[in-house]
């Protein structure tokens, strides 16, 4: 089983490949003692080795080697010698700050249950051998209790940790911190890696050497935001996709965290994660409990694929909702780039005739559909239709777009509201703002008060009558803006600073209202793109709006980046128009879509002023993809060539099924070099003693195609000598190889 406890309180959480063991301290704190490589044998004399040093402050003058200064901890706080940050922090009415949590017992239990009305890991019940070890802790002079809670998953090599303070006491208490958890590594030798971005360009790669002091990645835009992904990893110094070691650290949560690694005087490194204690306070009230959202720890010494697939792997089966998780998703066209708010009934049902004869799926209904909402400055919050443009309402237009085949999707953004709506006249209050302040508004709309319960109640009751009507297949839920001037009109002063936590419990609460009422319908999270794009959320939504960028070339980082955490199956991917709207850029369409194949497909451009060439083209890569579907959406994702690594230059990546017998693989390049050097692209994950086709031609064994790699001609070749039907006058630049990889035999 993966928790074992010895006599002497060594508490030992293993995995497949992992362990991860810590104690109980002579102080009563509790002591972190190792975390990597599985250990058979524990030496814990050798593991917990220390020594006196001098100038620290101790636990008592006959125990001058013991030092809270320099001793790896397990949820560590502040006061008592450790000068390190800790993972909590609590104010007493008296104003002092000392907590004294010292250990009283533990519990096991098999499984994982989710926590109520949040989101959070579980297990899928006997089958994956998931245990829980929870670790009381108390403060008997605070009247607090403590639960440290260890969700060990096995077989992803996956650590689920989070805290939960319960105030057992008659006075109320502050919570000024409160991390999800925290873990000291006994060496400062990695690399800290982050995905860090903007609009239009997120989940971008980026790495610095860990040094003495604070390395930190944060959001305080009360969302996990396009600018800070809730993920960082340590690497070592020779980490690279399929070599050397790698921890790896996400939350799951949707608002502001903070993600921290201290480096002390000793090299220790402490790594915390949790809600950013930046404008956070949570009163603690007698009888109260706070909980911690969900972090997840892993470790791989395989690189970047062995950690990535670790991730992957607990996402699927431990948090995306289960619904969805082996369904096949649908092709859809959004007709967003097509039309802008342009559009009437008339335009979307010849899109939708247009989607039906190319083998899209599912038409999706974007921004523009409600209210008086012929720009971005009116009617958020008025879900209604606006019959302008859709004279028979939902319904009718509904009623025709089924009526081609084609499942039916809307765009709502429930968080926000527009000044000129008769939401915002008829309840201005319910606007999260400072009275008497100036307002700050973004994208001419301002936030919603989501720790209202009676806004919760209205937009549950406007959207599942829309959902209703329209008898919704499909609903993409957008975010574009953060909230400024956080303050609720509905708050006690004392509690203003729970607004930010209360609100994302507010969207949570949204989310799993209407997916428990409609269980049938498939939600995409949307933050002007990929802005809101992490565990909380897909545990409610199982895809996401990768980003509004849809240029090829630029979303090969944002691919490449996302993919380290997210798998294929969460990754909405668009084939748009060129020249692109976000960049200008003119790309082939079989690039586009060969980019696009690596998440789910779908096409977001007017496919109804096509070329008949174009049409072909769309319809081929249409069945392609139904033909692979299966394989792109849900294989085993496997980076081979970086776009941060060398030039950049090329990226080359590919999905391999469970049993290792086809693989598809596709190789990118940005731009054409003349006379260039040879190149070989090398696989991973075949079977070394089989044989494979690739594109359904030549044998080529795997050892050969992983070790030596296969040949890829210059592009002058390929564009002119090897395909006749390239456009002479096309550019060799932006292009996409794309191979079929077959096993046929052993050898």
């Amino acid at each position: 089983m993966g928790i074992f406890v010895t006599p002497d309180y060594h508490f030992e959480l293993t995995t497949d490949h992992t362990s991860y063991l810590f104690n109980v301290l002579e102080s009563g704190d509790l002591g972190h003692v190792y975390y990597g490589p599985k250990l058979a044998w524990p030496n814990y004399a050798n593991l917990e080795a220390n020594e006196f040093r001098m100038v620290m402050p101790v636990l008592r003058p006959d125990t001058p080697e013991f030092s809270l200064d320099n001793l790896k901890q397990e949820y560590p706080s502040y006061g008592h010698g450790d000068f390190r940050y800790p993972a909590y922090q609590i104010t007493y009415p008296d104003g002092s700050r000392i907590s004294e949590f010292q250990y009283d017992h533990y519990a096991i239990v098999r499984g994982k249950t989710a926590l109520p009305h949040f989101p959070s890991a579980f297990s899928d019940g006997d089958q994956d051998d998931v245990e829980t070890l929870t670790v009381y802790l108390e403060d008997k002079t605070a009247k607090l209790s403590l639960a440290l809670n260890y969700s060990v998953f096995p077989h992803q090599d996956v650590i689920v940790r989070s805290a939960a303070f319960t105030n057992t006491g008659t006075g109320s208490v502050t919570l000024d911190a409160a991390g999800s958890f925290a873990v000291d590594l006994p060496s400062s030798c990695f690399d800290l890696y982050q995905l860090s971005g903007a609009w239009a360009r997120e989940r971008h790669l980026y790495h610095r050497p860990l040094t003495r002091g604070i390395q930190s990645v944060s959001s305080t835009r009360n969302s996990s935001s396009a600018q800070q992904n809730p993920f960082i990893a340590l690497g070592s110094k020779q980490i690279d996709d399929a070599n050397g070691a790698v921890y790896g650290f996400s939350l799951i949560y949707s608002g502001s965290f903070l993600a921290q690694a201290e480096v002390d005087y000793y090299d220790t490194t402490r790594v915390t994660m949790g809600i950013n204690p930046f404008d956070f306070v949570w009163q603690l009230a007698p009888e109260e409990s706070f909980q911690t959202p969900e972090g997840i720890l892993t470790y791989s010494d395989q690189g970047w694929n062995g950690m990535s697939d670790n991730f992957h792997q607990f996402l699927t089966h431990h948090l995306l909702p289960q619904r969805w998780v082996n369904q096949d998703r649908p092709i859809l066209i959004n007709n967003w780039e097509a039309t802008y708010f342009n559009f009437n009934e008339e335009k979307l049902v010849a899109l939708g005739e247009k989607a039906k004869a190319l083998g899209i799926e599912l038409l999706v209904l974007d921004d523009g559909w409600f209210g008086k909402r012929n720009d971005a400055t009116t009617s958020l919050g008025d879900w209604e239709a606006n019959l302008a443009k859709l004279p028979n309402g939902l319904a009718g237009l509904s009623k025709k777009i089924h009526g081609l085949g084609l499942k039916f999707g809307l765009w709502f953004e429930p968080e926000m509201v527009s000044q000129e709506s008769n939401l915002y006249k008829a309840h201005p209050d319910w606007v999260i703002h400072v009275p008497n302040r100036r307002m700050t508004p973004s994208r001419n709309q301002f936030v919603l008060d989501f720790s209202r319960t009676e806004v919760i109640d209205y937009l549950y009751r406007a959207m599942s009558q829309a959902i209703q009507e329209a008898q919704l297949d499909y609903i993409k839920w957008d975010m574009n803006r953060h909230i400024t001037e956080l303050y609720s009109l509905a708050l006690p002063p004392e509690r203003e600073k729970e607004l930010g936590y209360r609100y994302i419990q507010g969207v949570y609460q949204l989310y799993e209202r209407l997916t428990t009422a409609f269980p049938d319908v498939l939600f995409e999270s949307c933050a002007s793109g990929g802005g809101r794009f992490d565990p909380g959320l897909l545990y409610y939504a199982p895809q996401a709006w990768t980003s509004d960028d849809t240029d090829a070339m630029e979303r090969l980082k944002i691919q490449w980046g996302t993919s380290l955490v997210y798998p294929l199956s969460t990754m909405g991917a668009h084939v748009s128009a060129v020249p692109n709207h976000q960049t200008r850029r003119i790309t082939s369409l079989k690039t586009r879509a060969e980019v696009a194949y690596f998440g789910l497909l779908g096409y977001e451009l007017d496919i109804t002023k096509l070329s008949l060439a174009d049409e072909t083209t769309i319809k081929d890569q249409i069945r392609f993809y139904k033909t692979h579907r299966t394989l792109l959406q849900h294989g085993k994702f496997i980076r081979l060539v970086s776009p941060y690594a060398n030039d950049g230059n090329v990226t080359a990546w590919m999905v391999i099924s469970p049993d290792g017998t086809e693989a598809i693989a596709a190789r990118y390049q940005v731009l054409a070099e003349p006379n260039p050097d040879y190149h070989w692209l090398k696989f991973t994950g075949l079977d070394p003693q089989a044989v494979y086709t690739i594109n359904g031609q030549g044998q080529y064994g795997g050892d050969e195609l992983m070790s030596a790699g296969l040949f890829i001609p210059q592009l002058f070749d390929i564009r002119k000598a090897r395909d006749p039907s390239f456009d002479q006058k096309h550019s060799f630049d932006f292009s996409s190889a794309l191979f079929l990889i077959k096993r046929v035999a052993p050898r």
